[in-house]
């Protein structure tokens, strides 16, 4: 910027002094004097031409030192958009510098970082990389139809809670879980992984053909919603067995949620709902309201 303002001022300056050059030259003698007068006139207008040629000079080299070097960057027809009347439009042209020195930068790093990994001498065989992909599969895709049922025997210990089993997926079992008087569970596996939970009351139907349907009460469908959450905390796709087992317990601490108040607030509705929350470690009820306080 300092260079371009050093030319501005070298062009206002060239301009002003062949303005005054013209008009000197204009003005001219009018014969009288004589011949001193006329010396006199042309030794003036001299001395002005070599002060213009001069500056004309100075303007010239300053332009140079603005221009860009043509091996440097060339961007073809765009460096005419800096000679843009409209300040928008000169404004597009130094972006697309910048983005120009941007991208030949990137190219520099990137051809920099080949390099230096073609010369990597820890390379692996392609055996070596074949045998590493082998990788046994997760046992959360087991879809042996005994399993689940076996897992689900191992954790029906919870008084009052019986657990059902049908398959109308296929292999993929759908676990129905009725959890004392109080309200029913629908999870959907995946192999051994909990794929959805659905939660109603427990007067409401809910078969293979509800699975997807919400409860007609509000505290069965905010349950529903921290079931979900806690289905994502539990979720463990190389320890699925465990992470089965802790989701129905969690589950299984909801046989209280009409008879135990909130332990942050003491209260046994909040808002018209009770504690709908269970903590995912020590299982306590929570009010939604009251758990992140």
């Amino acid at each position: 910027m300092d260079k371009l303002n050093s030319t501005l001022t070298a062009v206002k300056n060239l301009r002003s002094n062949v303005k005054q050059c013209f008009e000197h030259l204009a003005d001219g003698t009018d014969g009288e004097g004589g011949e001193e007068s006329r010396n006199k006139f042309v030794h003036d207008f001299q001395e002005r031409f070599g002060a213009i040629n001069s500056q004309l000079r100075e303007v010239e080299q300053l332009i140079n030192g603005l221009q860009v070097p043509p091996t440097a960057y060339s961007l073809g027809n765009t460096a005419y958009l800096a000679q843009e009347t409209s300040q928008d439009r000169q404004a597009l042209y130094p972006q697309l510098v910048n983005s120009y020195k941007w991208i030949d930068k990137v190219h520099d790093h990137s051809f920099l970082a080949f390099n230096n990994l073609n010369q990597n001498t820890l390379r692996r065989s392609y055996n070596y990389c074949s045998q590493k992909r082998q990788r046994l599969p997760f046992s959360s895709f087991n879809n042996d139809p005994d399993h689940i049922d076996k897992l689900l025997s191992e954790i029906n210990t919870a008084p009052h809670t019986s657990y059902r089993i049908f398959r109308p997926f296929g292999t993929n079992a759908v676990a129905i879980v009725t959890i004392s008087n109080v309200m029913k569970a629908a999870i959907v596996f995946k192999g051994v992984l909990i794929e959805w939970v659905t939660v109603k009351g427990f007067d409401e139907p809910l078969e293979h053909d509800d699975l997807w349907a919400e409860s007609r009460y509000e505290v069965f469908r905010k349950v529903q919603e921290h079931a979900h959450s806690a289905m994502l905390h539990f979720f463990s796709p190389t320890l699925p067995d465990l992470a089965v087992k802790s989701y129905v317990t969690w589950l299984n601490s909801h046989i209280k949620l009409f008879l135990e108040p909130c332990k942050r607030c003491g209260k046994f509705v909040a808002n018209g709902l009770p504690p709908t929350w269970r903590d995912l470690r020590t299982l306590e009820p929570f009010h939604e309201e009251c758990r992140n306080c």
